[in-house]
This record gives C-alpha cells, sequence and structure tokens, in this order.
C-alpha cells in the first residue's frame, strides 16, 4: 500500500484541489520518513502546477488525523549508537521539518481536516496550513515531554506566540485540546462536523477559483465560515480561555518555581490533575527545553525555530532522554522510564547547555530554508 495516496477533484470552473490522504491508519497515521518525502514531492509539483487552485491533507481511518513521527524506528537506530550523532535520525527530522516549513510558506491555500487525534509531528503539519478545521472528535496534543523530546515541529514558535503562558502549559503538562481549545489558541482556525468531510469536498469543488493566491485563500476562509455556520455541530466552550488566569500564575516565574508549583497543586478539577499526573511523570530534560524553547522561539523567525529545532532534537536522541522515553512508553511499554537525572530532578545547567549546542560544526542542513 501507498503510504501516502494522491488524487484531485475538479472544480466547476475547471481549476483542481490537490488530495494528499495520509494512509497508515494503522499506526495512527504516524508520519514515516517515506510519507514526509512523498507529501514534499507531491507538494512541491501541486505548488508549480497552475491548475492546482488549493489542497487538502486528510487521512485514512477515523481515528486520527496524524498521531506524530515514526519516533520507533529513530529508536531502533539511535539505541545502536548511545551518545553518539545518528545520520538516519538527523535525515529523519531535517526531512519532517523541511516539509512542515514547505507548508507553512506554500502560497496556495491548504486545508488540513484534523479529525480525531492530532499530535506532535500532524501538529507540524497542520500548523503550517493556511486552513486549519477541528472537529468535534479533534484530540489535538503536544506530548513530547511523555518521551524525552520536547515540542518541536515548529513548537518553539507557535507555542511562544499564544495567549499569556498558554504555550508552555501545552509543552509541559501534553494536555490534549478539543476544537474549542485549539481555535482559542490558534492551532484551528475553521470548525466542522466529523461527519461533514464530503459536504467539504464538494464545497470545493464548487468554488470559482482564480489564479491570485490571496484571493484564493478568502475564498476558502468564507467558505468554510459558511459551511460552518450550518453544520451539525457546534464549536462549544475553551476551558483554556476559561482558566486562563489558572494557567498563567501555574506557569509564572523560573522553571523550578513552576515545577514546586505543579508538585503542590491540590485541587478537584480532573483536567489539571491529568496535566499534572502527565508533567511530574515525563521528562525533567523536556520540562528543561520547553521552558528554554517558550523563551528563545519568541525571538526567532520560524525558519530560525527549524533550525534551532533539528540540533535539539538530534541532541535529545544522542545525549538526552529520548530513547529512554520510547522505549518505556512504545517499545517495552511498562512504563517505567529512567530519567537521566532521576524523577522530577532538572539537569544540571551543564547538561542543559549540551542539549542546547548545535551538533552542527561545518554545514547546518537546515542553513538554505
Amino acid at each position: 500500500m501507498e503510504p501516502v495516496l494522491f488524487s484531485t477533484l475538479v472544480s466547476s470552473d475547471g481549476h483542481q484541489i490537490g488530495v494528499a490522504t495520509l494512509n497508515a491508519p494503522t499506526s495512527l497515521n504516524a508520519l514515516s520518513l517515506d510519507m514526509v518525502h512523498a507529501l514534499s514531492q507531491q507538494l512541491l509539483r501541486w505548488q508549480h502546477d497552475d491548475s492546482i487552485a488549493c489542497v487538502l491533507l486528510d487521512s485514512a481511518g477515523d481515528k486520527a488525523f496524524c498521531a506524530g513521527g515514526d519516533v520507533r524506528a529513530m529508536y531502533q537506530v539511535q539505541s545502536q549508537q548511545p551518545g553518539k550523532v545518528c545520520q538516519a535520525v538527523v535525515d529523519f527530522f531535517e526531512a519532517e521539518y523541511r516539509l512542515d516549513y514547505q507548508i507553512h510558506t506554500y502560497g496556495k491555500p491548504i486545508v488540513v481536516w484534523g479529525d480525531g487525534i492530532v499530535m506532535g509531528g500532524g501538529l507540524g503539519l497542520m500548523m503550517g496550513a493556511s486552513h486549519r478545521i477541528a472537529t468535534e472528535r479533534s484530540r489535538i496534543a503536544m506530548p513530547e515531554v511523555t518521551i524525552g523530546l520536547y515540542p518541536d515541529v515548529g513548537g518553539s514558535y507557535f507555542l511562544s506566540r499564544m495567549h499569556g503562558k498558554t504555550g508552555l502549559f501545552l509543552g509541559l503538562t501534553a494536555y490534549n485540546l478539543n476544537a474549542a481549545d485549539a481555535h482559542y489558541c490558534g492551532i484551528a482556525n475553521h470548525f466542522l462536523a466529523s461527519s461533514e468531510k464530503q459536504r467539504l469536498l464538494q464545497a470545493l469543488s464548487t468554488v470559482k477559483w482564480g489564479r491570485n493566491n490571496s484571493l484564493n485563500q478568502q475564498k476558502l476562509h468564507d467558505l468554510l465560515d459558511e459551511l460552518a455556520q450550518s453544520s451539525s455541530e457546534h464549536l462549544g466552550q475553551s476551558r483554556l480561555k476559561a482558566n486562563q488566569a489558572i494557567i498563567d500564575k501555574l506557569m509564572a516565574g523560573t522553571l523550578p518555581e513552576i515545577v514546586a508549583r505543579m508538585q503542590q497543586l491540590n485541587g478537584d478539577q480532573s483536567w489539571l490533575q491529568q496535566a499534572q499526573r502527565t508533567m511530574l511523570a515525563g521528562s525533567p530534560q523536556s520540562w528543561s527545553l520547553a521552558y528554554a524553547q517558550c523563551q528563545l522561539g519568541a525571538e526567532m523567525s520560524l525558519a530560525e525555530c527549524f533550525q534551532f529545532e533539528l540540533g535539539l532534537s538530534v541532541n535529545c536522541a544522542a545525549i538526552g532522554d529520548f530513547c529512554e522515553g520510547v522505549r518505556a512508553l512504545l517499545v517495552d511499554k511498562d512504563k517505567q522510564p529512567r530519567w537521566a537525572f532521576g524523577a522530577q530532578t532538572l539537569p544540571s545547567a551543564a547538561q542543559l547547555q549540551a542539549l542546547l549546542a548545535s551538533p552542527f560544526f561545518h554545514h547546518h542542513p537546515l542553513a538554505r530554508l
């Protein structure tokens, strides 16, 4: 089976809509290197094809748009070379971040059908799209703290630009956003019912597209707003919005202050208890990196964020908690990670600097984004 399926819809005015469907439902459409390459190459072809006015990214199966990257594959190769920069890991992250950046800077409208699970690498695809649809079944998160990574795929850029301390909260706690939460913090900008994908496809084929990308973006925006108004589902209320003041208070100050506050947190709100449990069971190195990236990313361009993250991700695999986190959660599945510095113990300043230092001494693979 092809890992990504490509097709086109012909609109009533003769233009076409390119449709790319992630086709690995048994792995919740987790991104493999083959999928990344196939997507990138086809997007490039469509970008230079004047007959293609718009692109839709969706997925096979009804559980997930994309649950992340294929971290098991990276674990398999990196665990054979502990402590060393592994070229296969560099190759995967480089290709993934190039694809994400390609989507961010595409020009033509790209719609992502963000139904079901959208996590990690799936969120990287979604955030770059001009039109990001969440449904009542969307469950969106950056859960990297649980595997010794950090919110990558551009998280340094988009998390640092969210309301208040929301981005840091999402990075530290792997909080699961629903559609209303995603809309509130800018991850989604449109909403439809999960049952309405065919309705969307039909509507896309009725648009009178032109050659002007900006006008096409606006036509698509207006169409999606119109569809949402007659949708069978409604967006609902955002828990993040309702609790912004609580989140900002929890995430204020230095990282040791935040950790102490989360350790001492007492309350009867189940969503906060879940956030507390997930964070405190996660990698303390991941806490440090998520905290650092929210500070550093706010001052970086999008390209600089991806360049920064490539070095950081490669380091997490080579000298950080990534392999142990993946082993515990996804390989052995014992859920008993032995974090490098112990549970809930922050890494030393020297270890943090080692993780933040670029491993690329001669030429950065993403130097020419």
